[in-house]
């Protein structure tokens, strides 16, 4: 067994929780110390005391945020088939997205900046994504600028994931939606000749 966690801990944790909650479903500026202190039943000390202030605590949701999210994706090991891999990674994504609904909107509702072409650092999210892409391109199983295919991969799964989130799509047509759509995103940047292969495949269904 692991240590009792003290009192700050569980304080801690628990106006994490709540910023997390108001931050997913209210505008940011509502999210104030007091509302946020309130809301987890402790003092607005608290939030000072262990936070710094809001912009520490909306660190700290952010940090969590992109921790879950890095951890989830960094899971997905690497195999012998690059397009496997991101699919797996596509996979991935949204099951994370679909389990941390609140966290998933807060990081990318404004509280995290997604820039792929900036210099991605060790606990990025988007660094597995960059990493199996490399791959492929180094196998010569996708063709293009690394930057264009992480947005477009990007793009397509954060659209399908805020569409299932919102409620927009029942369960068939999410995943039928999901399936169809990364296959699609992922064929369109395969060389000429993986591309004929995959449509063979597909054809002879």
């Amino acid at each position: 067994m692991g240590r009792p966690r003290t009192n700050d801990e569980v304080v801690k944790e628990r106006l994490v929780e709540c910023a997390t909650e108001m931050l997913a479903t209210g505008p940011r500026e509502s999210v104030t110390v007091r509302a946020v202190a309130a809301a987890a039943g402790a003092s607005t000390t608290a939030v000072y005391s262990l936070f710094g202030g809001k912009d520490g605590l909306v660190g700290a949701v952010r940090d969590r945020a992109v921790a879950g999210l890095f951890q989830d994706l960094s899971a997905v090991q690497p195999s012998a088939d690059p397009l496997a891999d991101l699919y797996a990674l596509a996979v991935a994504y949204r099951r994370w997205g679909r389990g941390h609904s609140h966290l998933y909107t807060v990081l990318f509702g404004g509280v995290q900046s997604f820039d792929p072409s900036g210099e991605a650092g060790a606990s990025d999210p988007v660094r597995p994504l960059l990493a199996a892409i490399d791959r492929a391109l180094t196998a010569s199983v996708l063709a293009g600028d690394a930057t264009s295919i992480a947005l477009s991969i990007w793009a397509a799964l954060h659209g399908l994931v805020t569409l299932e989130l919102a409620g927009a799509l029942d369960a068939a047509t999410a995943e039928a939606a999901f399936r169809s759509s990364i296959h699609a995103t992922l064929r369109g940047w395969t060389t000429p000749e993986v591309f004929r292969s995959l449509r063979r495949a597909e054809l002879a269904r």
